[in-house]
């Protein structure tokens, strides 16, 4: 599995419009808990399926990008964070030590 870098309004579009599913990770690079969440998630994300897309935001960095997730998927900004996203719509989203690559995996293949 790899990172695709989330750090463009347009791509919170191509999300949206996505058939299939995506997963947004919301990371803050000054946050030890979100490190440690980000690090958690990266050892268990093989049980997601290959063909989902895995985008990574730095949310410092992208402030614009964080605040426009928060809006187009109707979820309160969280960090760290996880959104799984289904055909445009966030049907998951979870945060701190709730983030889970295994119920991300269950949720897509239920």
């Amino acid at each position: 599995m790899q990172w695709i870098s989330l750090n463009d309004l347009e791509q919170v579009n191509t999300i949206k419009n996505t058939n299939g599913y995506s997963v947004i990770f919301k990371h803050s690079t000054r946050c030890s808990i979100s490190l440690m969440a980000k690090r958690n998630f990266e050892l268990d994300w093989e049980a997601i399926p290959a063909d989902t897309q895995l985008y990574f935001l730095d949310l410092i960095s992208h402030r614009d990008v964080s605040a426009a997730i928060a809006e187009t998927f109707q979820v309160h900004h969280e960090s760290p964070q996880t959104l799984l996203i289904k055909d445009g719509e966030c049907i998951l989203d979870s945060s701190h030590s709730d983030i889970s690559a295994e119920e991300i995996a269950e949720s897509i293949t239920a």
